[in-house]
């Protein structure tokens, strides 16, 4: 089939009935793809690449077959999951790795060990936990796409955790705060695209989640050491929990898109003064320690934390500032809109108009990876010139030669996430996964319990929240509706249960694994993962269900 045969595709309008008329047959059809994944990896052991090229190929099939998408529009939907997959996705995991690997290559990272010895009082699980809950959050909260689990797993490894001890406290942490991530987007997102006041919903995104902030501490003490470490570190869990909790339940009245940021700063200060009173009790082999002769001074410690302080600031830079001009506005201004070839104008929507989720958004100075390369390229000069009294010698030329070692070493996970992207996007386009969410949205006022499920099935499948709330939004008000439920709690739901889906999210899973340095566990990753986040995503739905039915009263927002 030749190229302008595949873009002379006729018109396709996906359906939640396609299989024989019935939405709960094509609901089943339609997860079919994803089981198979989840099975051939988690059951069968088949590598995560390999499982992501049959799943999509699976999909494919059951576009075509069950749900009648034109081949050419099926092929180049694939297409437009690839480009989303080298951008954003994969350019910034390349970044934060490579940022990564500068401070390991250079030998700093055992300044970087030292440095939180101290705040974590010789504890390693302290430290971790740290790393994990607030900076990681943190990162989250300025930049997502990926880049917070990337530069969190690596740091978690150069402090000294197992490897999938790291990736499991990484994804598990990051995973309430996904939300109001990478400036809020996916609030942004499902609020307009649901009919609602984007700060409305967010009060109401708050208010939910503050709750569960307050649970995800102790879930991290426990993946860190059990019931030991929780019987030994559960002060610093109430507190840290409580603090991410309240920045949580008030900063989205003020500014919502700043929840994630304030939460984990407040979640990160609050943390360090109760350690300058508490100091915990730590077993021998959690103990980490420092000789006096090898404590750093005051110049190689800003040069050890210099990548990760450097890379926060240029990010809020970008994203924050306000005076004179709107740096966010501007940078998103360089964005460049491609409507996808053959998917563009003939994708429809139910009303009959093209389907704006075939525009393929092509980010350049918006994009996080860009300023995590340009913090990567300042660090190389630092790191190049300075070698702290000869204590850690190298060149600026050895420096830029980590990049092609780094994307060398990438290159499996590169393939995975190429392929779960391409996968996510002929579900998505050819009605697959919004025939689930119309399922869903059949059961009634029993729907409020349901609700954050559809969030959590749709990042799962594509690997980001924003995403899930672009499937489901109008399904969620639709369904309020219809119900006599509240859309914007609903709404809420969905977000929270994005980022709570994104702990299983293939590509996440890729992109922990590979920050981590264990290419090819992603299976062993997801069996220890998966229980916190379905437990999670089960008491999001129990409180939402409460919240709909007016038992929790004055807490949620009028």
């Amino acid at each position: 089939m030749t190229l302008s045969t595949l873009l002379s595709a006729t018109t396709f309008t996906p359906s939640t009935t396609a299989v024989a008329g019935n939405v709960f047959l094509t609901a089943f059809v339609g997860l079919l793809p994803l089981i198979a994944f989840f099975v051939l990896m988690g059951v069968f052991k088949v590598a995560t690449h390999w499982c992501a090229i049959i799943s999509l190929v699976f999909s494919a099939v059951i576009a075509i077959v069950a749900f009648h998408m034109p081949v050419g529009m099926t092929a180049l939907s694939a297409t437009q999951g690839l480009a989303m997959g080298f951008l954003p996705i994969i350019y910034i995991i390349v970044a934060a790795v490579w940022l990564y690997n500068l401070t390991e290559s250079s030998g700093r990272s055992q300044d970087l060990k030292a440095v939180f010895n101290t705040i974590g009082k010789g504890d390693q699980r302290v430290q971790a936990f740290i790393v994990a809950f607030c900076f990681g959050s943190l990162l989250e909260g300025l930049a997502g796409f990926g880049a917070p689990v990337a530069i969190t797993g690596a740091m978690l490894v150069t402090l000294g955790l197992p490897k999938l001890k790291a990736a499991t406290t990484t994804i598990v942490g990051n995973g309430i705060y996904v939300g109001f991530g990478a400036m809020a987007i996916p609030t942004t997102t499902a609020a307009n695209l649901g009919g609602e006041e984007p700060v409305a919903v967010a009060q109401n995104m708050g208010h939910l989640s503050a709750i569960i902030m307050v649970v995800v501490p102790f879930l991290l003490l426990f993946i860190l050491d059990g019931a030991r470490g929780l019987r030994q570190l559960w002060p610093l869990a109430l507190v840290s929990g409580i603090a991410a909790g309240a920045g949580h339940f008030i900063t989205p009245s003020i500014s919502y898109e700043l929840s994630s940021v304030v939460a984990a700063l407040l979640a990160f200060a609050v943390a360090y003064l109760f350690l300058l009173a508490w100091t915990p009790s730590t077993p021998e082999e959690y103990r980490t320690e420092i000789d006096d002769a090898d404590k750093p001074d005051r110049e190689r410690v800003m040069l050890a934390l210099l990548p990760y302080i450097l890379v926060v600031v240029i990010i809020a830079v970008t994203k924050l500032w306000k005076f004179g001009v709107d740096l966010s506005d501007v940078l998103s201004g360089t964005d460049i809109k491609i409507p996808w070839p053959g998917v563009y104008g003939n994708l429809l929507t139910p009303d009959g108009e093209a389907a704006t989720s075939a525009v393929y958004n092509l980010q350049t100075l918006s994009n996080p990876g860009t300023w995590i390369i340009l913090t990567a390229i300042i660090v190389t000069f630092v790191y190049g010139t300075r070698s702290s009294g000869g204590r850690f010698q190298t060149s600026v030329g050895k420096m830029f030669m980590v990049l092609p070692r780094t994307i060398y070493s990438l290159r499996m996970s590169i393939l995975t996430i190429a392929m779960v992207m391409a996968l996510a996007y002929v579900m998505n386009f050819s009605g697959q996964t919004t025939a689930v969410g119309a399922a869903l949205a059949t059961t009634g006022a029993a729907f409020a319990f349901l609700s954050p499920v559809l969030g959590w099935i749709g990042t799962a499948v594509a690997g980001s929240a924003t995403s899930a709330g672009a499937l489901f939004a109008n399904l969620q008000s639709t369904a309020a509706a219809g119900a006599g439920l509240d859309p914007r709690i609903l709404l809420a739901a969905n977000t929270i249960g994005g980022g709570l889906g994104k702990i299983v999210s293939p590509q996440n899973l890729a992109i922990a694994t590979t920050a981590v340095d264990a290419p090819g566990t992603d299976a062993e990753l997801l069996k220890k993962v998966a229980p916190y986040s379905i437990g999670l995503l089960l008491m999001l739905c129990c409180l939402v269900f409460a919240a709909s039915q007016g038992w929790l009263g004055a807490y949620m927002p009028a």
